[in-house]
């Protein structure tokens, strides 16, 4: 049986309401079943995921791991599975339209240069308003979701290229991501896109966005809270540590300075919420790992392949678009 042209994987820990709704969107998609398998990477749950995927959804593969390893070992557990030249990964919050697959494949292929795909995602309650058009990078180390939170007016609706593609519903094009490493297991949760498009594009890949490749987004059905706070403050200074040339530190050191301390400060005013104090936890915690991310920034850099230039040209000036 020929290998299919994309995978799709799901990654799931006790989401069977949500599968229910975002399996049959994949099972209407226009593109022939034949050139995609799906892959839901179950990532130990107690609610019978697995279970009512294979009984439901027999053509689906299941890949159950056998202890709760966190969202990004269950995407890199799916990949590994994979058979598709591109990857493709979607939360199981979102509900995609039937042409979401095919557009966004083939916008990837389309554009020999590109590594990843970004696609349009709407919110799944409010669905003429955007949730990410792509990220795009701050100057302050913060990344955006481009149009986050707007009116969708077609403002969005030419492809063009971004800093790096939402992990909730992304195209990888298989080499990209096996020449970058895929996702970064240290980071556990949150902000691994992030990385893994640094990366990207310190190896030169592109990313683009696709506007008809378009998705609906159940916004923080599977996250949010105290847990997701600390990962991103801890896990925004890992990315910005191992990540930013030497040229850029330098340059935009007030910047990134000043966005930690404005962060701080919120979650200080704020000190009664659980997730004030655990975004706060997070960013103590990123500054102590500090020097044991001194070999992945050695690394990183060493590859790097593109100009300073070009990564200076993808940075934005901060904006309130921050999701």
């Amino acid at each position: 049986m020929p290998a299919p042209v994309a995978s799709v994987i799901i990654p799931n820990y006790n989401g069977k309401h949500l599968l229910a709704g975002c399996l049959p969107a994949l099972q209407r998609q226009t593109w022939p079943a034949e050139r995609f398998e799906t892959i839901v990477v179950d990532d130990a749950s107690s609610d019978g995921s697995a279970s009512f995927v294979a009984e439901n959804f027999p053509d689906v593969r299941v890949v159950q791991l056998a202890r709760n390893s966190g969202f990004i070992a269950a995407c890199n557990a799916g990949v590994e599975a994979a058979r598709g030249q591109v990857l493709v990964l979607l939360n199981n919050d979102t509900e995609a339209e039937p042409g979401w697959l095919q557009a966004l494949v083939e916008g990837l292929l389309a554009h020999p240069a590109a590594g990843s795909a970004a696609s349009k995602m709407l919110l799944f309650d409010q669905r003429d308003h955007l949730h990410t058009t792509g990220d795009m990078m701050g100057v302050d180390g913060i990344p955006r979701n481009r149009g986050v939170w707007e009116r969708d007016d077609g403002q969005y609706d030419s492809q063009q290229q971004v800093f790096g593609a939402c992990g909730g519903a992304a195209a990888y094009r298989r080499e990209a991501w096996q020449q970058a490493g895929g996702f970064d297991p240290s980071l556990f949760m949150y902000m691994e896109d992030v990385d893994l498009a640094w990366r990207l594009q310190l190896l030169g890949w592109e990313a683009v966005y696709v506007p008809e490749a378009r998705v609906y987004h159940k916004v923080s059905a599977t996250g949010g809270g105290a847990l997701a706070s600390y990962y991103v403050g801890r896990n925004t200074i890992l990315v910005i540590a191992r990540n930013w040339p030497g040229a850029l530190l330098r340059r935009h050191w007030r910047a990134l300075v000043a966005a930690q301390v404005r962060i701080a400060v919120d979650a200080l005013r704020n000190w009664r919420g659980a997730a004030a104090r655990a975004r706060l936890r997070g960013q103590l915690t990123g500054l102590i790992r500090l020097p044991a991310e001194r070999k992945s920034r050695q690394r990183i850099q060493a590859a790097r392949s593109v100009p300073m230039q070009r990564i200076t040209a993808l940075l934005i000036e901060p904006t309130d678009q921050a999701g």
